[in-house]
């Protein structure tokens, strides 16, 4: 120090921007993770409690500037899926509307009543059984055993089947479209993949595996949308303008990024299941059994 100088300690002013809670490649890592996950049936959610403590992030997961993030995330894949099945959903309009050829319209309105119908299984029990089930979200053993199990369902959902599908969307009736449901409950565990247990539920009914994807992404829509929505108070409640600026384009361009990476990813599967009808879950079975079990084992041992 100088002779005749003083230092004064200026106090620090508090910033009224939160931090951010991940650096700029963690978001896109996150994004093309939410892309590709919520539709290959190897569990969005799972992946994404195993995957940062495996990398060695730490995501302040509290910070009000996460939901929204999250948000932005899945209206993204949400946009994907009515972009790539945006006829689906244009007959379906129409058929609401009154509109069309008689005999399509109603093709499309008994298609909206087994939409409809499959739906409510996973939200009332959503619904009832969110905040128990909230706890297991954040631990990743949990979640790997999950995934595991996932892995087990796929590989017996291929087994279990009957031995050729053979039946369209349009064969099914009310109680196969309760079951598909039934199943997408199993969903609410981090680690099981909504878009598997739909699928192995589909093939059960005897849905050939392009019909039962098929039927599994229709359904995801206005299921991440409805979701989405349900957070979107929740997001505005509580970011307090902390997510401006810098962060707000930052989730932007990963929700286009995670868009971009569900439309690749819904493209490949049909294309996938029109080609592959025999055993076409196994592969996905048996990433998920081994990254399941490899997770138990790293993080029962850390």
């Amino acid at each position: 120090m100088e002779p005749g100088r003083t230092f004064v300690k200026v106090p620090r002013v508090p910033s009224s921007e939160s931090p951010l809670p991940m650096t700029t490649f963690q978001a896109l890592v996150l994004a093309v993770l939410q892309g590709v996950t919520e539709l290959f049936p190897v569990s969005s959610l799972g992946h994404a409690v195993l995957l940062p403590p495996l990398f060695g992030w730490t995501i302040d997961q509290h910070s009000p500037q996460f939901l929204p993030f999250l948000v932005v995330l899945h209206l993204g894949t949400a946009l994907a899926l009515i972009v790539y099945f945006w006829r689906d959903w244009l007959d379906l309009l129409l058929a609401v509307l009154g509109r069309g050829d008689p005999e399509r319209r109603a093709a499309n309105l008994r298609l909206v009543l087994m939409l409809v119908v499959a739906t409510v299984p996973a939200v009332i029990l959503g619904y009832l059984a969110n905040k128990p089930l909230r706890a297991l979200f954040a631990e990743p053993l949990f979640a790997g055993m999950f995934l595991a199990i996932n892995g087990v369902l796929l590989l017996a959902g291929e087994r279990l089947r009957r031995s050729a599908g053979e039946l369209a969307i349009a064969d099914l009736g009310v109680i196969d479209a309760l079951l598909i449901g039934g199943w997408q409950c199993a969903a609410l565990f981090p680690g099981i993949s909504r878009t598997g247990a739909t699928i192995v539920g589909g093939l059960l009914c005897g849905l050939r595996h392009d019909e039962a994807a098929r039927f599994s992404f229709l359904m995801a829509t206005p299921i991440i949308i409805g979701a989405s929505a349900l957070e979107i108070p929740k997001m505005f409640h509580h970011t307090d303008g902390a997510a401006s600026g810098g962060f707000t384009t930052l989730a932007l361009i990963a929700g286009v990024v995670a868009g971009l990476a569900a439309y690749a990813s819904v493209a490949f599967l049909m294309r996938y299941f029109r080609t592959h009808e025999i055993k076409a879950l196994n592969p996905f079975g048996y990433y998920c059994l081994a990254a399941g079990l490899g997770s138990v084992i790293w993080f029962g041992m850390t």
